[in-house]
């Protein structure tokens, strides 16, 4: 390999990424020539596409529907010729291959996938679960596999024969691959489940599952649950319409799952004279960080699993390749709006719950929230309503507290007051100017200096309002603040930062938008909806410098700090799926190219970065609040973070 080779696998092996395919050739039953030269050329394919990992279907070099052809000796000396010849013009292909096989050895035939790298014939995976029942009757022509491996001798060559193996590349050590088929999954103790458990990441199905009303739904359902429950990418790969339709037909089902999102899949019932392929790029880093993570996932070394598997090396000389697959911009949203519908009434009763019970428990009848016109303390007033109507509370015990300062301008009033009056809260009002120019005076703080002590000071004076408003009505204070402005620490320290409850604490702000969105078309009345509306279309901005000559925020937060959805996706990928920030940087270039350039995105990464550590102090002392999603920062839950860990390490991994 030269050393230009090196570095680009090196890329690889950071990075994670590896392109795989599952391809259904245009068989001939019966043919294994024919059928070796519609592989051959989808390998060709599949070459140039980069692909690494290729599956084919089940008995793909014969068909699966030869039935009792199995017994004729012609059909297996041709199978075998033609698999030594696809061993033979892969030499220079770099790539795993599987291919479905109909192996004689022992004195019995097994249904196997035969694993070929680099011209060499890796291992035989016999099928372990034979169907023998409704449509099916393999037990009448092949044998299920032994109960351990073995090395068996197979045209001068020893060659690994058994369910217990696991291909392992010596370039990408998160790259551990095992293979079953069809029936496999089906069954109650299926051997992926003993597969991952022995350390591998990647499963693959080559299947010839037939098509039935109801099949194809169960069948995704199926892969996809499997490669969620056992944190794995599952390449599913089915028999296509060229395959006997004498009682049944197959559809050339191909799936590529990954941790349970399905990555890409493939159409159904093409011509029988059609191959055809499904090609994307799989994250074995991602799924090797998960399972670290999951203290229920053993170790591969801690089951008896990785015991008693053996362990085939092979070896990719991978370069870099253009990622296929699209990373969602707003990963806390849901893109679907069925789906978002559903989840942004989950997440309302999460929420509610969660405050329901913390007044229960307390005895409280009360409850104090600062009120501004924004996004976030809108939200929290909702779930305050919410919650009071589920404990039969007067709306009125709710204090909304409005308190204009220095950058109150009349837009945010204006909808501050009419959203409480709307909900049914009280509304009061305490112009906080006055106090904190005589805290000015106090403290010698020159009023024109705009500094983080004239910001700050309004921000804490009106905290301190609150805490003491909720003692005199013997209830508590609801914090508004959101995820996104917990990881950037854009709050101020005992100001807006504390409260008694936070029911926002784990809503990202891009997810914000969407839960008052949801509310306003199918929770409120026109008046309310109105208002919402033009809640939604105000600029974020904390309000605490002067407004424009005109009367116009001019503190825009987004300005200041960075996009909001440019920071949740940072915030996603850097904390659910353990990505280095060089490796959120490509993404983030890739989903966002055409609307934020790369020096923008470099700018913004580099603050997320240097804020998230430098602000964890005020994360470690934040107040209790529901958690909603996969990713919270709370100190006692999801993130236990020292606050003086050094972003040094991150910023030179985005520098290099």
């Amino acid at each position: 390999m030269s050393a230009g080779k090196d570095k680009e696998t090196e890329i690889i092996m950071r990075d994670g990424w590896i392109r795989v395919g599952a391809s259904t050739p245009a068989v001939v039953v019966a043919d294994p020539a024919a059928n070796t030269e519609k592989i051959l050329e989808e390998i060709a394919v599949m070459s140039q596409e980069k692909c690494r990992i290729m599956v084919f279907p089940e008995l793909a070099v014969t068909a699966y529907t030869c039935g009792d052809l199995f017994a004729q000796t012609e059909l297996l000396d041709e199978a075998e010729r033609q698999l030594l010849r696809i061993a033979r013009e892969t030499e220079s292909c770099d790539a795993l291959i599987f291919a479905g096989f109909p192996l004689r050895t022992g004195g019995k035939l097994y249904n196997t996938a035969a694993v070929l790298n680099h011209g060499r014939i890796l291992g035989f995976v016999p099928k372990k679960y034979l169907p023998n029942y409704n449509e099916f009757y393999e037990a009448r022509q092949f044998t299920k596999a032994p109960d351990s491996v073995r090395m068996i001798r197979w045209h001068g060559q020893e060659i690994p024969f058994g369910t217990d193996l696991l291909f392992a590349c010596s370039s990408v050590p998160d790259l551990v691959v095992a293979a079953e088929i069809c029936e496999d999954l089906w069954a109650p103790d299926s051997p992926d489940i003993h597969h991952a458990l022995a350390g591998a990441s990647v499963l693959v199905n080559l299947s010839a599952s037939n098509e039935l009303i109801g099949k194809y739904e169960y069948r995704r359902s199926l892969v996809a649950t499997r490669s969620a429950s056992l944190v794995s990418a599952y390449i599913y790969c089915s028999s296509g319409t060229g395959e006997s339709t004498q009682d049944l037909v197959f559809g050339g089902h191909r799936m590529i799952a990954e941790n349970g999102t399905m990555l890409a899949e493939s159409e159904r019932f093409l011509n029988p004279d059609e191959s055809s392929h499904t090609i994307t790029e799989i994250d074995v880093s991602r799924l090797a960080t998960e399972r670290r993570k999951m203290t229920t996932f053993p170790g591969a070394c801690d089951t008896p699993e990785g015991k008693r598997y053996l362990t085939v090396p092979f070896d990719l000389a991978l370069s870099e390749t253009p990622l296929s697959r699209t990373y969602d911009p707003h990963p806390f949203v849901p893109s679907d709006p069925a789906v978002r519908a559903r989840r942004c009434e989950e997440i309302l009763n999460i929420q509610t719950l969660g405050l329901v019970k913390r007044l229960s428990h307390i005895h409280a009848g009360h409850v104090v929230l600062g009120i501004s016109g924004g996004l976030d303390s809108t939200l929290a007033l909702l779930v305050c309503v919410r919650a009071f109507d589920r404990l039969k509370l007067p709306r009125k015990n709710i204090l909304a507290v409005t308190m204009p300062c220095f950058g109150t301008t009349n837009r945010t009033y204006t909808n501050a007051c009419s959203l409480v009056r709307e909900t049914g809260a009280e509304l009061r009002e305490i112009n906080i100017e006055k106090a904190v120019r005589r805290h000015f005076s106090d403290i010698g703080q020159d009023p024109e200096v705009h500094d983080a002590a004239y910001e700050n000071s309004q921000a804490r004076e009106r905290t301190q309002i609150l805490m003491d408003l909720a003692n005199q009505n013997g209830g508590i204070v609801i914090g508004t603040g959101d995820l996104s402005e917990s990881a950037l620490g854009w709050a101020t320290y005992n100001g807006d930062h504390m409260s008694m409850y936070g029911v926002n604490a784990t809503i990202p702000k891009t997810l914000v938008r969407y839960l008052i969105d949801w509310y306003a078309g199918s929770q409120s009345s026109r008046a309310l909806e109105k208002t919402l509306r033009d809640i939604l279309d105000t600029p974020v901005s904390p309000e605490l410098l002067p407004p424009t000559q005109n009367g116009t925020i001019s503190q825009k937060t987004e300005d200041l700090v960075g996009p909001y959805e440019l920071h949740d996706f940072f915030l996603y990928y850097l904390l659910r799926a353990g990505f280095a920030p060089h490796k959120i940087r490509k993404i983030a270039c890739l989903t966002f190219q055409g609307r934020y350039d790369e020096e923008t995105i470099d700018k913004w990464l580099h603050v997320f970065c240097r804020r998230f550590f430098s602000q964890q102090f005020k994360r470690s002392c934040m107040p209790d609040g529901p958690k909603v999603g996969s990713v919270a920062l709370s100190p006692r839950g999801d993130l236990r973070m020292p606050s003086d860990a050094s972003a040094a390490a991150w910023l030179k991994d985005l520098d290099r």
